[in-house]
């Protein structure tokens, strides 16, 4: 077994093109580490709806060269049987360890394939990337990130031609043209005959950013920013010079690309302990907010002042702001979400007389949604501009939360104030997460499995109305691996993560309130009534 597990390494190493995994997995041979062979060898990385992600090093179960010409060379096999014969197909990535190595591949095997293929001109946001696929006329594109994983990790995101991320068949049909590769030695890659892009496209795309403000609103919210050593920084400063706000404070130590990420365990604005040194610099400039990009910069994560302290607002509090914003702006439209998302969304909606709709987890189904106008996530995602950007933009989405600053800055007024309107109009909405990282994958699957078997009758003393199990879909909703439990003012949504080895709870629970100063009491049952859901539906879950 081992004989065989040795001439699979050797066959990998003999195709390998980058000197770095072929001297890697060279000394892996030599030392005969059967169980790190193992691991790289046990199979292949999966190409799916997030495309691929996972951590670099040699082997196909790594991210690497081979890895993605494979998936190039599938991609543009794809996109020919689909008659985009002759095709462009637009190229973006980030800071990254081996992103520029990545796009480069990429261009050279849709080159060789006979489609013609342009790169971003440098590590630039994804939103740019998105952007360009529908400014181009692309048949589809490509961004090689891994957003906010580990810095161990690169990814690769695939769009079609309408800007917005695969779906299924797309991503098995691809898949199967990746499989269908038997050699690398059979996929053309020639030198050159590319075109790298030059900054018309980012040009046009910040020419757009402007679209997404008010006619004369005010712009004076002033901001602390950090891009969390990723590649927001520039044109997030553009976008804001341009809109004629403050220059954002910056915070330095993370203001610049480094894909070793040094200042934070994860580059993620929703972890702990990512934001403290922009809470620490705020606490220096006193701004009236805090705002954030992930290392790829298409979410955004935002920070107030709240009682003395700043905060982070969760991403369903943003979403519901920003949703607000729009509507008193006179947006129309359908207002839309996924079901891991806050409620408060249909709500507005419904109070706006706007049409609402709910998606499965992700912005390639929220982008989709007919007649968008407004999208958002929980996970720090928001589309504020459909018509130019088919998926989340953490840079216009800054642009926006910072307009309403601004408006409500002139009215004396503050985010949180805002917050507090909208609970006492639609009802405090809390939200909260039960998230759990795991090293065995299996740990997750039996979760699923106990509470397909033993679904719970009530969380926190309140009863579950109705329990449905996603794999078999709904009548709005295609089939998906989640759960999702209907309590009497509480609802729960289990489901394992699609881009991270973990398993994701997503608990709301609503509470009328009458007037504000009922606001502080219902704070205090939602906490209590969330902190019970997430004990009661951990023990029910065995995590």
């Amino acid at each position: 077994m081992h004989d065989e597990l040795f001439a699979r390494a050797r066959t990998w190493l003999a195709e390998d093109p980058d000197p770095d995994t072929r001297e890697e997995l060279g000394k892996l041979i030599e030392a005969g580490d059967v169980t790190e062979l193992s691991a790289r060898f046990s199979g292949t990385l999966q190409f799916g709806t997030a495309g691929l992600r996972g951590e670099l090093g040699a082997g196909p179960q790594r991210m690497n060269r081979a890895v993605v010409i494979r998936a190039a060379a599938g991609l543009a096999a794809y996109l020919k049987k689909k008659g985009d014969t002759g095709g462009l197909v637009v190229i973006g990535y980030d800071a990254r360890h081996k992103s520029a190595d990545f796009a480069r591949d990429t261009a050279a095997v849709v080159t060789g394939a006979g489609l013609r293929a342009a790169v971003l001109p440098r590590p630039l946001p994804t939103p740019v990337l998105a952007f360009a696929i529908r400014h181009l006329g692309a048949v589809a594109g490509v961004e090689v990130t891994a957003s906010h994983n580990p810095p161990r990790d690169n990814g690769y995101k695939v769009y079609l031609g309408d800007g917005s991320q695969i779906v299924p068949p797309a991503d098995a049909e691809i898949a199967a043209e990746i499989a269908a590769i038997a050699s690398l030695h059979d996929v053309p890659r020639p030198e050159s005959g590319w075109q790298t892009l030059d900054d018309s496209v980012l040009d046009a795309y910040l020419a757009r950013t402007d679209a997404v403000l008010a006619d004369g609103s005010p712009r004076t919210a002033r901001t602390v920013y950090t891009a969390m050593h990723g590649v927001g920084k520039d044109v997030l400063l553009a976008a804001f010079a341009r809109a004629g706000f403050p220059e954002p404070v910056l915070v330095a130590e993370q203001a610049e690309p480094d894909p070793d990420f040094p200042t934070v365990a994860f580059p993620n604005p929703e972890e702990p302990g990512a934001m403290d040194l922009a809470f620490a610099r705020a606490r220096e400039t006193d701004p009236d907010l805090i705002i954030a990009n992930d290392p790829d910069a298409d979410r955004l994560a935002v920070a107030v002042k709240d009682g003395g302290e700043w905060r982070m607002l969760r991403g369903d509090e943003v979403g519901a702001l920003l949703a607000a914003h729009l509507v008193r702006s006179g947006a129309r439209g359908t207002l839309a979400e996924s079901i891991v998302s806050s409620s408060l969304l249909g709500r507005i909606a419904g109070r706006a007389g706007l049409p609402y709709e709910e998606t499965l987890t992700g912005f390639k189904w929220i982008s989709r949604v007919e007649g968008l106008r407004y999208g958002y996530e929980e996970a720090l995602g928001y589309c504020v501009d459909p018509d130019g950007v088919r998926d989340k933009d953490g840079i216009t989405a800054a642009l926006l939360i910072t307009e309403l600053a601004s408006v409500l800055r002139e009215q004396g007024r503050t985010l949180p104030d805002l917050l507090d309107d909208l609970a006492v109009e639609h009802g405090l909405h809390a939200t909260d997460q039960l998230s759990v990282r795991v090293e065995d994958l299996s740990l997750i699957a039996d979760a699923m499995r106990r509470l397909r078997e033993r679904p719970p009758a009530e969380l926190a003393g309140l009863t579950v109305t109705k329990a449905e199990d996603l794999t078999r879909g709904t009548d709005r909703l295609p089939p998906t691996d989640g759960l999702r439990y209907t309590l009497d003012g509480a609802r729960v949504v289990v489901r394992p993560s699609g881009t991270e080895p973990k398993l994701k709870c997503y608990l709301e629970v609503v509470v009328p309130v009458s007037a504000h100063a009922d606001l502080p009491a219902a704070r205090a049952r939602a906490a209590g009534l969330l902190a019970d859901i997430r004990r009661d539906l951990s023990a029910a879950a065995g995590i």
